[in-house]
């Protein structure tokens, strides 16, 4: 009988765990850029040494051209924030918005790229990362709206 109570509590609860898993796990921005050859869940995984090794590539021997750079990471992942006049502004590293601090919260690791880098992206790189864009102010207000309706769109 116990063992019958027991299978029957453990198909309850896998019956009702999909419904709830999706509260277990952080609710991430989609990105605005084409996905990620590899897989997202390659990124997910191994970005930390991939940032490092470029960061290497970059610091250390000089070569500018590398896959994992942090302005793609940025310019692709920006999360818009309350508007700001004409153009809303993407959030800063700080919020709880941001792409990065939604996983980085959840796993408890602190971000520390942007102590030296920007979290947001410029309009030049926005139109150095995504030439559809160009580098002034329509094209700014062009990615940005593209960027709104894609957090908007249902995952």
């Amino acid at each position: 009988m116990k063992n019958l109570l027991t299978s029957l509590l453990a198909v309850l609860a896998l019956a009702i765990a999909p419904a709830h898993a999706q509260e277990l796990f952080p609710s991430i921005p989609k990105a605005l850029g084409e996905p990620h050859p590899e897989g997202n869940e390659y990124w997910r995984i191994n970005h930390p040494a991939l940032l490092a090794h470029d960061r290497d590539l970059v610091v250390l021997e000089g070569i500018r051209d590398v896959d994992a750079s942090l302005v793609g990471c940025v310019v692709c992942h920006a999360v818009n924030g309350p508007d700001q006049g004409p153009v809303p502004m993407p959030v800063d590293a700080g919020s709880p918005d941001n792409s990065c601090q939604v996983c980085h919260q959840f796993v408890a690791i602190e971000i520390g790229c942007f102590v030296c880098h920007a979290s947001v992206p410029s309009k030049e790189d926005v139109a150095m990362i995504l030439p559809q864009y160009s580098a002034d102010d329509e094209g700014w207000r062009d990615y940005m709206e593209d960027l709104a309706a894609l957090q908007e769109a249902p995952q």
